[in-house]
């Protein structure tokens, strides 16, 4: 391959990155823009979801490349795969926000971000001390479908990823901007006081944040294990950091920032595996982060706001 075939391709692979930090870098942004919360048990929450779209294709019967299954396509059965996995992981982010967080919400101090880090390890021993420390292998259900463009490849497993991301980051766009409960969240975001004085439920719609973070993060669960084909109880640690960079970097607090600098970090991890060796690929993304968090705290997009109340 010449070089702007390599590049091509390398492109191609960074974006399909991309979109998996951009649904896991949106959980970050959602939950900091409501609560001002770095919540570290997305990491894992990521890491779960992975396991439970593997047990949902399991128990349905994915053996290999299946496209047809209980009189469903292929895209019909990945659809319901991903409506379970997204509910499940939603549940879980609910769960946790009720009964560990809330009590905790008029604590001042890092007392609750250190909560996020001990929920984050119960989700890791759990999963560790329950299926084992062995790598668990996806099937693949998807068709060899490619496409040739010059020497670099396009498969559909790569068209059907970005399609499912985009119309997830299309819906919460939607619900954000134009539902009642989205508008609800964004008085929240600005200032909770006065959220309440108008009568909007403020735990309700934190709760419905930690949901709908977590259910993205499951979404990005499944992209992992469609994409590498396995999934292990470590993944949620790399995976994550590199999705809160991508928040920082895009401005956290900034769902069109977290898009953003998660295409951006797909694309340097990528196209830095290709043209450095990979080792140095971590030492470009958290270097990135410290510049951004020194030089640009309110990253690409974001931009500085007054303290909440």
């Amino acid at each position: 391959m010449d070089f702007w075939d390599v590049l091509l391709q390398q492109v191609i692979n960074g974006v399909s990155l991309g979109a998996m930090y951009a649904l896991l870098a949106l959980g970050f942004t959602m939950v900091y823009g409501i609560i001002e919360l770095i919540n570290f048990a997305h990491f894992n929450i990521f890491m779960v979801g992975s396991f439970v779209a593997l047990w949902v294709m399991q128990a349905m019967g994915f053996t290999g490349q299946s496209h047809i299954l209980y009189g469903l396509p292929l895209i019909g059965l990945l659809v319901l795969v991903l409506f379970i996995t997204m509910l499940t992981t939603g549940a879980l982010g609910a769960l946790m926000e009720r009964y560990a967080l809330r009590p905790l919400r008029s604590v001042s101090g890092p007392a609750p971000m250190i909560t996020t880090i001990g929920l984050s390890y119960i989700l890791f021993n759990v999963i560790l001390l329950t299926t084992g420390a062995d790598s668990k292998n996806y099937s693949n259900p998807m068709p060899n479908i490619r496409w040739d463009i010059g020497e670099a490849v396009l498969r559909l497993r790569e068209v059907l990823l970005w399609g499912g991301s985009i119309a997830l980051m299309i819906a919460l766009h939607y619900f954000v901007r134009r539902t009642k409960m989205g508008k609800a969240m964004q008085a929240t975001a600005q200032d909770q006081e006065a959220a309440r004085m108008v009568g909007v439920d403020v735990d309700k719609v934190v709760l419905i944040t930690f949901f709908i973070g977590s259910a993205l993060a499951g979404a990005a669960g499944l992209i992992f294990g469609l994409y590498y084909n396995y999934t292990s109880f470590i993944i949620g640690y790399t995976a994550g950091l590199r999705a809160f960079t991508a928040a920082v970097l895009g401005g956290i607090g900034n769902i069109p920032g977290a898009v953003l600098g998660g295409v951006l970090i797909g694309l340097i991890e990528s196209l830095g595996g290709q043209y450095l060796e990979v080792r140095w690929t971590d030492v470009i993304i958290f270097s990135i982060l410290v510049l951004v968090l020194v030089f640009r705290p309110t990253g690409l997009l974001g931009h500085a706001t007054p303290a909440k109340s």
